[in-house]
Formats: structure tokens, C-alpha cells, sequence
């Protein structure tokens, strides 16, 4: 079974490196948005990079499981693994959706999504400060500018039949609160991916099992 990994903004394939799957990882690397383009059209033009031609499944992490998300309402994927993310636009955080109606993103100068590395380690709750600091270093700020527009501004209230979502109770950057997750990791972050890669792994194997039978 081969899982298609699509990581977070403001990360990159660093953040599986922990997992230890019974599964081949293919990370699908992020390709260049085009001028104005959605996150439903960039989601199905990164699917372009998918081999459906044998049974695969998706896993993505924050805002790479609202791609994750789109590709699965496209194509036929045995399961959508879903880690620290929205499943629908109503699952963001008000004040997320509030910015992508006023469009303010659009006026921020790129360079201006450089977060700072001590609000990033609040924000994704991890003590891997270092990690978390090169990959945000890595970034491109024009994407990161874009991602947030996308982000903002995603308007799918289509839920998968086949998803699987995995929350960590002390998410800051989309908080649980009351939406669905179909397996909580007490205490986890944002970062969880990584920062509890044990359980987190434990639980995608779990649900590979599932799929095999």
C-alpha cells in the first residue's frame, strides 16, 4: 500500500520523519500556485502527481489535509488520512475564516509571513524548536502568502466517507474544540506529527489494517 503524504504550510517532508508505517511514505513535494488559483485547483493539479493506477491513500497534515481533502473528493483513494486539520471550512478557526473575507492577505508583503521562531513554537506547541526553525527557514514566503489566502478562504463543506481524523487535544492552530476526530492524542500539539510520532504511527497502522482486510 502506498500513502501519499502531503505535509503543512510551513513544513515539508521533515515532519514524517518520525512515523514508522507499515506502508511505503511518498511525499508529494509542493509545486508553484498559479496567479489567483484556489486550494481546490491547486489540489487537483498536485494530484497530477499521484500514480492511481494500484490502490494508494492520502495522509495530510494541516493545511496539507485540506489538500488532501480536495484530491480525495476527486479521485478514488482508499482512505484520506486527515492529522491536525479541517475537514470543512466551518472546522477553521473564526478568526481565519473572518481574514479570508476581508482579502487583507492579498495586501501583506510576502516577507511578512516570516513568523517569528518563539510564536511558531507557542503556536505549533513543540519543544523541537530547532527543527521547527529550519523548516520554517526553508519556506518560501511567497508561498506561505498564498497559502494563507487559500487557506482563508476554502469554502468546502463536503465531509469524506472514507476519512480518518487525528487531533491532538492542546491543538493552538486549529483548535479540536467540538468538531469530530476519530482518534484524540491527549495533550498533543500541532506539531504531533512529529512530536508523537509513536502513537500518531501507531494509529495510521491501525487504520492501514483496516484497509488490507
Amino acid at each position: 500500500m502506498t500513502i501519499y503524504c502531503i505535509s503543512g504550510l510551513g513544513a515539508d517532508q521533515r515532519v514524517f520523519d518520525k512515523l514508522s508505517v507499515q506502508a511505503e511514505l511518498v511525499h508529494l513535494e509542493w509545486i508553484q500556485p498559479e496567479a489567483n488559483e484556489d486550494l481546490k485547483a491547486y489540489a487537483l493539479r498536485l494530484a497530477q502527481k499521484i500514480d492511481n493506477s494500484s490502490p494508494f491513500c492520502l495522509l495530510g497534515v494541516s493545511f496539507g489535509g485540506m489538500i488532501a481533502t480536495e484530491i480525495g473528493k476527486a479521485l478514488k483513494v482508499e482512505k484520506v488520512i486527515l492529522i491536525s486539520t479541517a475537514e470543512i471550512a466551518s472546522e477553521l478557526p473564526l478568526h481565519y475564516r473572518a481574514l479570508g473575507k476581508t482579502q487583507v492577505s492579498k495586501l501583506i508583503p510576502a516577507k511578512w509571513y516570516d513568523m517569528p521562531k518563539g510564536m511558531a513554537s507557542f503556536l505549533f506547541g513543540t519543544d523541537h524548536k530547532e527543527l521547527l526553525g529550519q523548516i520554517l527557514d526553508d519556506t518560501d514566503p511567497n508561498f506561505t502568502k498564498w497559502a494563507i489566502g487559500a487557506l482563508t478562504t476554502w469554502d468546502n463543506q463536503t465531509r469524506l466517507n472514507n476519512s480518518f481524523k487525528i487531533h491532538g487535544s492542546n491543538d493552538r492552530m486549529i483548535p479540536l474544540g467540538s468538531n469530530p476526530a476519530d482518534h484524540v492524542i491527549k495533550n498533543a500539539g500541532h506539531f504531533m506529527v512529529y512530536d508523537q510520532a509513536d502513537e500518531v504511527g501507531d494509529v495510521i497502522n491501525r487504520v492501514i489494517d483496516g484497509v488490507r482486510r
